[in-house]
């Protein structure tokens, strides 16, 4: 069944306060990234904004209509990242970043999710893979670290994601919708 428009006041009400909890998840996951997570290691301050990005992204993707669907959103995501990572990350230890190998790691990382019957997350997989490949290819000093480092931006942004779930569909939505 499509998602319709918002007609009343409540679900006026109710889309507001979601894409508010949602623009204050992606704040914190963006500052956590480049303000807290760069402190501790940083390469470039173009790549801790990268990150934040990169933490931003996973905090909306697994914004859902319901904890539920959230919950499988970070997984999904969580293991398309994962797969990105490992076959980047191997990559990476070896050899510099090349045209081929871009085309090539996104094809591997979409058929490893694939082959491990997640078909769906194939899309996520190689986006990850593009990402960390075209970052590679701008700053190519430290490539094996853009994996880790991207990895751990997904986690992030996808616990403030999760949080911001909880938070919004469990303890704002009912306060403002009252009783059923």
């Amino acid at each position: 069944m499509p998602h319709e428009r918002p007609t009343g006041w409540t679900e006026i009400r109710s889309a507001v306060v979601d894409c508010t909890v949602l623009a204050i998840a992606c704040l914190i996951t963006y500052l956590l990234v480049t303000r807290v997570v760069s402190r501790v290691y940083s390469v470039s301050r173009a790549d801790d904004l990268l990150g934040g990005m990169w933490a931003v992204i996973a905090t909306v993707f697994v914004n859902r209509d319901s904890y539920q669907q959230s919950l499988a959103a970070a997984a999904s995501r969580m293991g398309a990242t994962s797969i990105s990572f490992i076959v980047c990350f191997v990559y990476l230890l070896f050899l510099p970043f090349h045209i081929w190998a871009l085309a090539s790691l996104i094809g591997v990382s979409a058929l490893a999710v694939t082959l491990l019957g997640r078909p769906q997350d194939a899309i996520t997989a190689a986006i990850t893979t593009a990402v960390v490949m075209v970052v590679v290819a701008v700053s190519p000093s430290h490539a094996w670290q853009q994996p880790i480092l991207r990895f751990a931006d997904t986690l992030i942004g996808v616990a403030v994601g999760i949080a911001a779930a909880w938070t919004g569909l469990r303890v704002i939505r009912p306060r403002i919708d009252g009783p059923s």
